[in-house]
């Protein structure tokens, strides 16, 4: 099975993207930073196709069986440029028809980071409940911090837990 993290952070090398680096290294799969891509905000006139978000689905639906969406919990939610592509994934119920019946059967899970080991599961629920309309699966989730810039061995405990639900 073929993996990739989609990294959602306002900052490309922060807490989150220290995160996915370790988890990358245990799942020894690829990371895309959507801070790095221009993807506009959805556009009920779909005047936006000419951004980075089309070829980045269709890449994503092609070449990956499980979609790993890593975010920081900005205010009790996902990050704004996570919500910015899921909104996106509209394009793929109306103009990309074709793209989003491939996310069918795809596996979906979830990465939290924040600056501590409560998170509330609610941030979990637009990802749980935006694989079940699409038809994905729902596998697994984690939440992690850091602790003075690094990773625990609990988090790299979860880390390596989390990775091994993946391939159930």
């Amino acid at each position: 099975m073929k993996s990739i993290i989609i990294q959602g952070s306002a900052r490309s090398d922060g807490n989150t993207f220290k995160v996915n680096t370790y988890l990358k290294q245990i799942l020894q799969c690829d990371v895309i930073d959507l801070n790095k891509k221009n993807i506009l905000p959805y556009d009920y006139d779909h005047n936006n196709t000419h951004d980075d978000f089309i070829p980045l689905i269709k890449d994503l639906v092609q070449n990956y069986d499980c979609l790993i969406f890593s975010s920081p919990v900005y205010w009790y939610s996902m990050s704004g440029i996570m919500k910015n592509f899921f909104d996106r994934i509209t394009d793929c119920l109306q103009i990309e028809k074709e793209t989003g019946r491939q996310l069918r059967g795809k596996k979906l899970a979830v990465l939290s980071c924040s600056t501590g080991p409560e998170v509330n599961e609610s941030f979990y629920d637009a990802f749980q409940l935006s694989a079940e309309y699409l038809g994905m699966t729902y596998t697994t989730q984690v939440h992690t911090w850091l602790e003075n810039g690094d990773l625990n061995e609990e988090i790299k405990e979860k880390l390596t837990l989390f990775a091994s639900k993946l391939s159930l």
